[in-house]
């Protein structure tokens, strides 16, 4: 029995690439989330913790690992809550967390913007990716700002920056976009 191979067509192959790019499992990330956020105070300021989950993708830490800079923002909106008016805008603060493999030291750098970037050098990818994900700490207002038994609500969200390739990459390699992430917005309301 004789079988006569053909190379793949224009169109063909660009189906079968397709499929191969757009199948579930390829599409199909955990979802992100913002978990454990707690709000509280020192005698000064006003503080935020929480941490982000589900944020790293096979195909995002694959990414990280050649070399590619990873950033995730994160916004923090508090409002003082009001009947019969608008809600008032008190702070708005957008933090910067950066990660950067180095593959000729074996090491992870990590930049967190509420540490004034001071580069954190991790070899353990997990560390790395846990200072990434780990919000803590945050000032978000001086207590001075607040008004004794007003009610206020926090508002948080977090998202993956959007990966900026030289040149005309981000033609070819368009499914980089399969791991983007961005959380729905979390609040925590309470009364100062």
């Amino acid at each position: 029995m004789c079988i006569l191979r053909r190379p793949l067509g224009p169109v063909a192959l660009f189906l079968l690439l397709s499929l191969l790019i757009l199948s579930p499992s390829a599409v199909h990330s955990a979802e992100a989330t913002l978990s454990e956020i707690i709000v509280t105070n020192t005698q000064d300021d006003l503080l935020v913790f929480f941490e982000i989950q589900g944020s790293f993708t096979r195909e995002m830490e694959e990414a990280i690992l050649n070399g590619i800079p990873t950033t995730f923002n994160v916004i923090i909106d508090l409002y003082r809550s009001r009947m019969l008016w608008l809600d008032a805008s008190i702070a708005s603060l957008k933090i910067e967390h950066t990660i950067k493999y180095d593959s000729l030291k074996n090491e992870f750098r990590v930049w967190r913007s509420e540490d004034n970037h001071n580069e954190l050098v991790f070899k353990d990818f997990a560390e790395a990716k846990k200072a990434m994900t780990e919000i803590k700490q945050v000032k978000v207002v001086p207590l001075s700002e607040l008004r004794k038994s007003s009610k206020y609500q926090l508002r948080v969200k977090a998202e993956l920056e959007k990966v900026r390739l030289p040149l005309y990459l981000h033609y070819v390699l368009f499914f980089v976009s399969l791991w983007d992430f961005e959380t729905d917005w979390y609040t925590v309301d309470f009364t100062y």
